[in-house]
């Protein structure tokens, strides 16, 4: 097999390579310059494949570096972005397990930072019912749960909530309804809402 020819792409630093006059991808300058291929090169299958995988390597662990750039990630979110852009699942792998050996994606540190973020507006069981839709393991999660939200800031959260559905409105029969549904679809336990309401002022 011969390198046939080596053409850039655009103004990056991506290149089109191809071999006995077929185009076998597109390859990563850094790729390139770490295998020393030029045009006239004669290599074998088996060492191209090799570049192949290296190259889709160094992509895809790119790209995962761009997505993790705009906010944190979990690790199932980050491969559900990577298989989008149709990356293959064993560089994905690879990708996925360097970002945590480097400290990128660590889903314990999510769900605390989640937590902490939202516990203000949300109840634990919005909390829980988010992170598990993110992928973060049901035990993680009710860990850091007990560690970061007591009741007490879950009462003052759900008070301060009702306080804010209720201005301007009349407390009757149908709004204390509608503010019920209203917390329990902010994940606020049974509890927490009941003890809520029933410290409003004029609650029967």
């Amino acid at each position: 097999m011969t390198i046939t020819e080596i053409k850039k792409v655009g103004k990056g630093l991506r290149y089109s390579v191809y071999v006995d006059e077929h185009f076998e991808g597109t390859f990563e300058a850094e790729i390139l310059a770490k295998y020393k291929l030029k045009t006239g090169q004669e290599v074998t299958r088996n060492e191209f494949e090799k570049i192949k995988i290296a190259n889709g390597d160094y992509v895809c662990f790119d790209r995962a570096l761009g997505c993790l750039e705009k906010g944190m990630k979990t690790e199932k979110m980050v491969f559900d972005y990577l298989k989008q852009k149709a990356y293959p699942e064993e560089c994905i792998a690879r990708a996925i397990n360097k970002l945590k050996d480097y400290g990128y994606i660590n889903d314990t540190v999510f769900a605390e930072t989640f937590i902490k973020t939202y516990c203000a507006s949300k109840g634990r069981k919005k909390l829980k019912y988010d992170l598990l839709a993110k992928g973060v393991a049901s035990e993680v999660i009710e860990d850091k749960l007990a560690e970061c939200v007591s009741e007490e800031e879950q009462l003052a959260s759900c008070k301060k909530l009702a306080d804010k559905y209720l201005k301007n409105k009349t407390l009757d029969a149908k709004t204390k309804q509608k503010l019920y549904n209203h917390l329990a679809s902010k994940g606020f336990d049974f509890g927490v809402i009941s003890k809520t309401l029933g410290g409003l002022n004029d609650w029967d």
